[in-house]
């Protein structure tokens, strides 16, 4: 039995048409697991494709295709289930968006697998190869997080900056509003058995990873247990984490002595109430400086995240949060709109008060404006956020953050230069901000999915959306 895995990205980051170059691109973890995932009593031929790092090739002999979708991925997910469903092959449609609503994804697969894929992608492969294929999935998942070993083998390394991308835990304690994980997998918050972990880090062929997990730290004596087992081994690592790891003295000394040189944390706002507004209550916005000292003075690096467009947010929002930046002196600021993923708390405040401007998936990609915003213009917000990436990507703030930081200069300089080089041309990819009734009524019916297709593409999750 030949299975065909199919990953597909966005415009701003597809191979060939995109902006994120490979200094910025990690392997994901998603269609790695799936391989391993597959029984080995089957005899089954199996190939991935992830279309962030080569076009995709659909001329392929496949009896299944596994599709993963994220929202901003998901109309090309159809086009492409669509037109490999005509030539005959069987597919199924996982991943956060078709998890989100699987209504609409069963539109376009032959089954949808919903929720994490440890439990029912082995059991959707059986079925199939028994000629039971059921039309829809969806096992629950445990607290003790067992999944394989990633099959990394499968992929082409020269095309990511690392393929040593790893998870200790999966899904999040937290609610936030605009946050598609308690959406999709509510209550779910798993643990891998620390020496699972470790033995995963031993097989690595270099001694570095890149951790996935949201916030492994919002479970201390699990995160200072797995940071303890981490040291002996002598890696540097990256990964993400929530500010709450600066309360904890020993909890944040163990991460930099377990080889931390790095964490991206989601700030959201420098502005208190946006953050109890969007239910990140747990962040304190007037501790954020003390905050960033303390990694800085165990030599991390910080990736800091931010979001626009809260209901909090009128136009000075973007200028002072530039300011703060560059005074924090933060490694690497990252910007997004807010973007209302289906089913998230956001999503339905803003449908119910009709403020949402369309619901074409393919522009829900946290870098188009999606919605009305309260205190100013869709385009505003748009200008705002291109801005923010051009005025924190200038060479005076590069020199005048990595002076300050002064945390892993190589990977720093790096990485600045990359998301330079993403900021000058954003503006490119985003293009006009307000699509009306015509265009939401075409993206509703797929018509554009169908324009967008070129050669179209794919993908199945074992995580995230």
């Amino acid at each position: 039995m030949k299975v065909q895995l199919l990953l597909p990205a966005g415009e701003i980051h597809r191979n060939t048409t995109g902006i994120f170059k490979r200094s910025l691109r990690y392997a994901p973890l998603t269609l790695t697991t799936l391989a391993a995932l597959v029984p080995e009593d089957l005899d089954i031929e199996l190939s991935i494709q992830d279309e962030g790092v080569r076009p995709l090739d659909l001329d392929f002999q496949a009896d299944l295709v596994g599709i993963s979708a994220i929202t901003g991925t998901a109309l090309r997910a159809y086009a492409i289930a669509d037109q490999l469903r005509e030539r005959g092959h069987t597919v199924v449609l996982g991943g956060v968006h078709p998890t989100l609503l699987p209504d609409e994804a069963s539109q376009h697969a032959d089954a949808v697998v919903v929720g994490y894929a440890e439990e029912a992608w082995p059991r959707v492969l059986r079925d199939f190869a028994a000629g039971r294929l059921a039309k829809r999935y969806a096992l629950p998942t445990g607290r003790v997080l067992r999944v394989p070993r990633a099959r990394r083998e499968l992929l082409d390394r020269r095309k990511y900056v690392t393929i040593n991308s790893i998870e200790a835990t999966r899904g999040c304690p937290h609610r936030c509003e605009f946050c598609a994980v308690p959406a999709a997998w509510p209550n779910i918050y798993a643990h891998r058995p620390i020496e699972d972990v470790i033995a995963e880090l031993e097989s690595f062929d270099r001694r570095h990873a890149l951790f996935i997990d949201l916030s492994p730290v919002e479970d201390v004596p699990y995160a200072k247990a797995l940071y303890r087992a981490m040291i002996p081994l002598g890696y540097r690592w990256v990964g993400l984490a929530t500010m709450r790891i600066t309360e904890d003295a020993e909890l944040l000394r163990l991460a930099a002595e377990s080889g931390c040189r790095g964490l991206l944390i989601g700030f959201e706002s420098i502005d208190q109430p946006t953050l109890n507004e969007t239910r990140k209550h747990f962040h304190n916005a007037a501790g954020y400086l003390e905050g960033i000292r303390k990694l800085h003075d165990h030599g991390i690096g910080i990736q800091a995240c931010f979001v626009f467009g809260f209901d909090n947010d009128d136009t000075s929002v973007f200028e002072r949060t530039v300011e703060f930046v560059d005074r924090a002196r933060l490694d690497l600021p990252r910007y997004a709109v807010m973007t209302p993923f289906p089913q998230t708390a956001a999503y339905h405040k803003l449908e119910s008060a009709g403020r949402l401007l369309h619901k074409n998936w393919s522009l829900y990609d946290v870098e188009h404006v999606v919605f009305q915003p309260r205190q100013m213009s869709p385009e505003r917000l748009q200008e705002g956020l291109e801005w923010c990436w051009r005025q924190s990507y200038s060479w005076r703030s590069i020199v005048t953050r990595i002076a300050g930081s002064r945390c892993v200069l190589g990977l720093s300089i790096s990485l600045n230069y990359g998301y330079r080089s993403y900021a000058n041309r954003l503006r490119e990819k985003t293009g006009p901000v307000v699509y009306r009734d015509r265009e939401y009524m075409e993206a509703a019916h797929g018509e554009v999915a169908q324009r967008s297709a070129a050669p179209v593409l794919v993908q199945l999750s074992a995580h995230t959306n």
